[in-house]
């Protein structure tokens, strides 16, 4: 069968379709990755094909200009279930998020990468939540559609509780950004909004159910595989730690997009110096290279893969993004996640939390005895170690994406 990714184009996107993508091609099928042409190196660089459709998006400008955007109440949809907000609040949401977020990404693209599945006719697209171009495609093509995920299903929540609120008014005062937005793209290609527009006929939910929010959606399971690019598993790692190693790592989203970190590596790594432990700091070439002095009980490096050091550590210290995330969980890793509120950080963060296997601070709380506290309380309680191994045994019983491949023939099958 044909198989057409339709991405958003952000590199750690794209990284969390990689598995599934190579799956696929390795039983067989056609693959072709759709994404702006900025992606186009990254994805052949995966050894997939890229299908390069429209024209780069500016979103990373505004970005750099507004990295306090990530801090707006609009940017986090982590509260937003029944209960947790009113009409004015959500409404304003997609008000704001509509124009400025979801258009920016989607407009540079949607007219090829809808023609692109109008010519080559895939019979499934997978799509980025994110990614609405991909889903009018599905829908012009016919395709079978699927959400993958990399995320909690935060914007899939948000819907149902915005419908809910929404069908309590009079008529005359709905409004649906969302919904009029897509309707209005897609009318050139006969294609109208409806709620399996937004959300796909399935859902390929990569998150051990413990932590998902409710849903009502039509959800599979699908475990998490890493992909970090380039990885080299390094003599040190392959050497058991002689004291409790911990990684820190800031990822690369914030500089790429935001161009700069809300956190200082240099005072985490002043705050850490103190611990009888050994703290790896994966970072980007830009930081290691800003680093002034390195305390004796660091090493700092960078062109690590998540992937090949994670498994040798006792906890981990991020950002909040997925990848890191995610690789952190299916390795049993205890995490502290010194975040923004942006997209659904603060819901993964809360629901470790819940579970047990990790704490959760914004990054305006940070202090060096904060880090210092938190770190302490991880290492020392064994309880954070037992609920991150209960985790990763969660994830490792749900499908991996080359068992998943039988179940995406057989609903192209069936269509």
């Amino acid at each position: 069968m044909r198989v057409l990714f339709a991405g958003l184009s952000e590199k750690s996107h794209l990284f969390s379709m990689v598995p599934l993508a190579w799956a696929l091609t390795a039983a067989g099928h056609e693959v072709r990755m759709a994404n702006a042409p900025a992606l186009t190196d990254i994805v052949t660089g995966t050894g997939l094909v890229a299908a390069p459709v429209g024209r780069d998006h500016a979103l990373h400008q505004a970005m750099k200009l507004a990295p306090e955007s990530q801090d707006q109440d609009v940017a986090n949809w982590s509260r937003l279930g029944p209960g947790e907000v009113d009409w004015p609040a959500l409404r304003e949401r997609y008000e704001v998020s509509v124009p400025y977020g979801f258009a920016l990404y989607n407009e540079p693209v949607l007219d090829e990468m809808t023609a692109l599945a109008k010519s080559w006719q895939p019979h499934l697209v997978i799509r980025d939540p994110l990614c609405y171009a991909g889903a009018i495609a599905a829908r012009a093509c016919d395709a079978v559609h699927v959400r993958l995920l990399w995320c909690a299903d935060v914007y899939g929540r948000a819907r149902q509780t915005y419908l809910g609120l929404m069908n309590q008014l009079p008529p005359a005062e709905r409004v649906d950004p969302l919904a009029d937005w897509l309707d209005e793209r897609g009318a050139p290609f006969g294609v109208s909004c409806d709620e399996e527009l937004l959300h796909g006929q399935y859902t390929l939910d990569t998150l051990p159910p413990s932590l998902r929010p409710p849903t009502t959606l039509r959800s599979l399971s699908m475990r998490y595989v890493p992909y970090n690019g380039d990885a080299v598993w390094w003599p040190w790692l392959r050497e058991a730690p002689k004291r409790p190693r911990v990684c820190l790592t800031l990822g690369t989203s914030n500089t790429e997009a935001y161009g700069g970190d809300y956190v200082s590596v240099p005072d985490l790594l002043g705050a850490l110096a103190a611990l009888d432990i050994e703290v790896v700091a994966a970072l980007l070439p830009q930081q290691r290279k800003a680093l002034a002095d390195i305390p004796a009980n660091v090493r700092a490096v960078d062109g690590v893969a998540l992937h090949t050091l994670l498994p040798s550590c006792s906890a981990v210290i991020h950002h909040g993004g997925w990848g890191t995330y995610a690789t952190a969980l299916i390795n049993a890793v205890p995490q502290l996640a010194l975040s923004t509120n942006v997209a659904d950080q603060e819901w993964r963060g809360r629901s470790l939390e819940r579970a047990g296997a990790g704490i959760f601070a914004h990054h305006s709380e940070v202090t060096a005895d904060l880090v210092l506290r938190h770190t302490l309380q991880i290492l020392d309680d064994p309880g954070f170690a037992s609920a991150a191994q209960r985790l990763r045994d969660e994830s490792a019983a749900m499908p991996s994406p080359r068992d998943m491949v039988a179940t995406l023939e057989q609903l192209v099958a069936e269509r």
